[in-house]
């Protein structure tokens, strides 16, 4: 049986499992939203860590910890207080952060979580009794000096979500867009027949098709970039509302500055304290670049899909490798599965946007909008799908991936399009005229356009090169 011990706050006493390193309203939070069962990202407890850390570390600086005020602490508990903060930032105390998602809309409750956790463990390494009712590193008066929730939450989603993006998913866009590149390169000399509408058009290289789809790969990682760039501004700095009440003025500032040389990403203060305390625009906006990526790659994973369909009755022009058996019922069927993993993930990244935007839009009411946890798991859950859905795509579909060459270059000859570089020789009329006669006929164009005497055989051959259709002619 779990035994427990007594915590005590401000409501009373509260009974807390006994080898916890959380307290009282860690253990009230836990009751009061037994909800999804869904925790918040480890991303998103490694980044209040760190902001953690470096509101400590800017405390320190301004000599605020040590100082006159209530319960000073020596450098000795400053430095515990910080090792404590690093520890949870490096994912070290994992287990102890059990607060359901759907809680306090501004994270009050997760921020506490915190706060308790690098409290008690500070005081541990300390030397002290981290199960004493008089707590020496104060979760509230120490680790949360100079802060509210409603800037430092904020302000740790901003940290997670950069640091997501520029670990894990430029990484895996980069490597997805460089895969596709080199396709495109190989397949160059590969002549097909092009789509529009589902319908034939005219020839173009397999290589220039690819060379598309790498192309929104690159475009992508701008994106990325942006999405990144949207939430380098932090709120820490504001507190309450905004004002920077209980704060030193310099504390915004040295806050960012440390997260920026820890993290590498050029993090700022906020130019406004009561823009950034009050509006979640930029989880808004960064998200919504998520959801371009989000389009693209269910866009691009839905081509090679269709490219791929087969291997007898369908395109077939390029061969997806064989993951798994693709049906419970039809033996030897094999199905284009990366393709609809990545199609599902990215379906779902772009729901997630909507629940980013509703919460952004409605969520946010004079100083403080109510929707942060929500936001903070939407927005980290979606570059967590799309950087696993790249590098799953790369590894197992597209670096197996092969060009059925055959197949590509059976069809150009048959394409009734073929008779669109007939336009400027007998003009756009009689070119359909000749479309439809070759389709009744079951005929190619260069068949009938022979059979007619449409055009000397020196000119046709030259017009109804399939290469010189895939490029500009002077």
């Amino acid at each position: 049986m779990t035994q427990y011990r007594t915590e005590h706050d401000s409501m009373g006493d509260v009974q807390v499992p006994a080898e916890a390193y959380y307290g009282a309203q860690t253990q009230r939070a836990v009751e009061n939203f037994p909800i999804s069962g869904w925790e918040l990202m480890p991303s998103m407890i490694s980044a209040m860590g760190l902001v953690k850390f470096a509101c400590g570390v800017a405390n320190r600086d301004l000599e605020k910890l040590t100082g006159t005020g209530k319960n000073p602490l020596t450098d000795a508990q400053v430095k515990a207080m910080l090792q404590a903060a690093q520890e949870v930032a490096d994912g070290k105390l994992a287990d102890q952060f059990p607060i359901d998602v759907f809680q306090t809309g501004s994270g009050t409750s997760s921020n506490m979580n915190v706060n308790e956790v690098i409290s008690n463990r500070a005081i541990e390494i300390a030397g002290g009794d981290r199960f004493g009712t008089e707590k020496l590193i104060h979760p509230n008066d120490h680790v949360n000096m100079g802060q509210s929730t409603n800037d430092t939450f904020p302000t740790a989603i901003h940290v997670a979500t950069a640091i997501q993006i520029e670990t894990k998913l430029l990484p895996a866009l980069r490597k997805m867009h460089a895969s596709l590149a080199d396709k495109a390169k190989q397949w160059d000399k590969i002549i097909k027949i092009g789509r529009t509408h589902l319908m034939d058009a005219t020839p173009l290289r397999l290589g220039q098709e690819f060379g598309g789809f790498a192309r929104q790969l690159e475009l992508s990682i701008s994106r990325a970039e942006a999405a990144r760039d949207a939430v380098l501004e932090l709120a820490v700095g504001g507190t309450a509302v905004g004002s920077g009440i209980n704060t030193h003025p310099e504390f915004g500032a040295r806050v960012a500055k440390e997260l920026a040389n820890k993290t590498g990403i050029a993090f700022v203060e906020a130019v406004n304290h009561f823009e950034a305390n009050a509006t979640r625009d930029a989880l808004v906006q960064s998200h919504g670049e998520l959801k371009c990526i989000s389009q693209t790659l269910f866009n691009v994973s839905n081509s090679i899909r269709w490219l791929g369909s087969g291997p007898r009755c369908g395109f077939f022009e390029v061969q997806l490798p064989s993951r798994q058996p693709g049906s419970s019922i039809m033996p030897g069927k094999v199905n284009p599965v990366m393709c609809e993993s990545m199609m599902q993930l990215t379906a779902r990244v772009m729901g997630n946007d909507t629940c980013i935007t509703v919460s952004g839009a409605s969520g946010g009411n004079f100083q403080l909008n109510i929707m942060m946890p929500v936001m903070g798991h939407t927005i980290l859950e979606s570059i967590h799908l799309l950087s696993s859905g790249c590098d799953a795509f790369v590894e197992f579909c597209l670096e197996e991936m092969e060009a059925n060459v055959q197949a590509c270059e059976a069809s150009v000859e048959k394409s009734l399009s073929m008779c669109t570089s007939l336009n400027p020789l007998i003009g756009y009329e009689q070119a359909a005229k000749l479309a439809k006669e070759a389709f009744a006929s079951g005929q190619t164009i260069r068949e009938l356009c022979r059979e007619k005497g449409i055009l000397p055989e020196d000119t046709l051959t030259e017009a109804l090169d399939p290469w010189k259709m895939t490029e500009p002619q002077a």
